[in-house]
């Protein structure tokens, strides 16, 4: 037992020394090992994505593209800079026209309320502790704040591509899959906080504390 520690102890002491020594070769290294890391886990995403839409039977809709390039060419686009998906459904529709604006339409509604719910959540802590802070005016403000971002989300939420399966009553399922930026996202949030504080009477120390919560990174899963 005693051998095994100060084998572990030599292991880290070499270990600093390399990163003393030459720190910014080690930090390479490092990003080289979690970039395969990174690598192996989005092949093996794309791999169970595509056994899932073959299983469940969705195809590509629209495009001359494949369904498997499609998605391929999907998870490049999450490797660069801050995006992220998110997902449009929509569980009964008859023409793809009008699955595809209610997918949109979804996806719209779905963000401005988990938008607003962070919002809300961080002011009802912060309401707890203030007792001048008017709860009628916050509610209305999270009322407006959650429109105005559903109106600027959809210039943000970039179509990725979209799948399709028939629910054999004449009804389709759809899914558009989006790429959403999280630095425009927050340009959007930002634009939807100004408006929504002209439409209430928020004081300025309410404002501020709120535009603190506005441009947090909150979870769209």
């Amino acid at each position: 037992m005693k051998k095994c520690f100060t084998n572990v102890i030599t292991i880290a002491v070499v270990a600093v020394f390399i990163f003393a020594a030459n720190p910014q070769n080690a930090y390479a290294q490092l990003s080289q090992k979690q970039e395969k890391t990174l690598q192996k886990q989005r092949e093996q995403q794309y791999k169970k994505k595509m056994e899932t839409y073959k299983k469940e039977g969705w195809k590509l809709s629209g495009g001359s593209r494949t369904l498997e390039v499609a998605l391929l060419e999907h998870y490049q686009k999450l490797a660069q800079g801050n995006n992220v998906e998110f997902v449009g459904q929509v569980s009964q529709c008859k023409s793809i026209n009008i699955c595809k604006n209610f997918a949109l339409t979804n996806a719209q509604n779905h963000y401005a309320s988990l938008a607003s719910g962070h919002v809300k959540g961080r002011i009802t802590a912060i309401q707890r502790a203030d007792d001048n802070m008017p709860e009628i005016e916050m509610d209305k403000f999270i009322a407006a704040y959650e429109n105005e971002v559903k109106a600027e989300i959809s210039g943000v939420l970039t179509e990725s591509y979209s799948v399709v399966k028939e629910n054999g009553d004449g009804t389709k399922q759809y899914e558009t899959v989006f790429i959403l930026n999280e630095e425009k996202a927050g340009m959007a949030r930002k634009r939807a906080l100004e408006r929504s504080l002209l439409e209430t009477k928020i004081a300025i120390k309410e404002a501020d504390e709120i535009s603190k919560f506005v441009n947090e990174r909150f979870s769209v899963e």
